[in-house]
């Protein structure tokens, strides 16, 4: 919204339950061009790994870069632009509830109740009812960044996915993104119904540093964990002045758990209708819903091919084609490049399920 002076004179209010000072998460995306946080990005990739059982492949993925963000350097870098701007305020308080009432919203908080004329939340206040043909697996994932003595990685080559490791549970695979030659992002993520104890994330985290990354050594410098919902329930975008954001307005990709550009791509749609007066758009690609609501329905039946439909994906198709379908942006052509070496009996039992709902 900063970047429209349309919307200067507009007096914005962001509310957060936390101050935001804390190293809390990380992103990581891709992307072609210079983007709006280019300035924070804290290391970049212009090389791929892929590893599973039958299936090493290093990828060149120019024109696009991959590129990670911490968050403090997010919090910092928002702040920062926001303390130059007098008709935006900042309160640190929980959301006890919103709604609507007359042609405002509110927010309520514990001791006040504050209106608007437009209300983004990114909130989701109750559990999701799932109707009987949606799915929902959960995206969870622990993560280390570790520091070893002395040269152990190559900083210009990143793991995506390396599915080199037990598949109990669904779709499981590593996620290695090296900043420099002795320090790494290493993360164990799974797609599941479930999550799993703790000691579970850990012992696979140690075991995979110790006998896939060859690492008899290292001092854990930070640590995060997170669950992301994939699921093609239909989250309700807009309630009379609310408009829903972020997991609650839907821009979870169901069939990958990216999040964090989809966000971003929203964001900037919904500023530039702002400033031109108009109402947001807020529907989504019924193509490509229609994609995610086939492969959960596999992964759902069939959580054991989660390996085999990701190693067919990028066995047979270039950086590219995977992106721009991962983005929910390619034609056609470039969707038939990734579906046809998936047709199977699952997918096409799913498919019609899906198509026939």
């Amino acid at each position: 919204m900063l970047q429209h002076p349309e919307l200067s004179n507009k007096s914005i209010l962001l509310i957060d339950k936390a101050s935001k000072d804390q190293n809390d998460r990380t992103w990581c995306f891709w992307e072609k061009e210079p983007g709006l946080l280019e300035s924070i990005v804290h290391h970049r990739w212009n090389k791929l790994n892929f590893f599973s059982p039958t299936v090493k492949r290093t990828l060149n993925i120019s024109p696009y870069e991959y590129k990670m963000i911490r968050g403090i350097d997010f919090y910092q870098y928002c702040f920062k632009k926001i303390e130059q701007h007098s008709n935006i305020h900042v309160e640190f308080a929980e959301v006890e509830s919103i709604g609507n009432e007359g042609n405002k919203a509110f927010v309520q908080l514990k001791d006040k109740k504050i209106f608007c004329n437009r209300l983004f939340n990114s909130i989701l206040f109750k559990e999701v009812c799932f109707q009987s043909n949606h799915f929902l697996l959960l995206q969870h994932f622990k993560g280390w960044v570790i520091k070893t003595n002395g040269p152990t990685f190559d900083e210009s080559v990143a793991t995506l996915m390396d599915f080199r490791t037990n598949q109990p549970h669904g779709p499981t695979f590593f996620y290695v993104m090296p900043v420099s030659a002795t320090e790494a992002l290493v993360e164990y993520t799974l797609f599941s119904p479930g999550l799993l104890e703790d000691y579970q994330y850990t012992s696979a985290l140690k075991n995979y540093i110790n006998k896939q990354l060859n690492i008899s050594r290292h001092e854990i410098l930070h640590e995060e964990f997170g669950v992301i919902p994939m699921t093609n329930h239909e989250f309700e975008r807009r309630n009379g002045s609310i408009i829903n954001i972020g997991t609650a307005g839907g821009q979870v990709k169901p069939s990958s758990g990216y999040a964090f550009k989809f966000i971003q791509k929203q964001s900037v749609q919904i500023a530039a209708s702002l400033a031109k007066g108009n109402d947001p758009d807020l529907s989504i690609s019924k193509k490509f819903n229609y994609y995610d609501s086939v492969l959960l329905n596999v992964l759902t039946h069939h959580p054991g091919k989660g390996a085999e439909i990701f190693s067919k994906i990028f066995k047979y198709n270039s950086p590219e084609t995977i992106f721009k379908f991962l983005d929910n942006e390619s034609s056609l052509l470039d969707d038939m490049k990734i579906i046809s070496p998936l047709f199977s009996i699952p997918f096409l039992k799913a498919g019609f399920q899906e198509l026939f709902k």
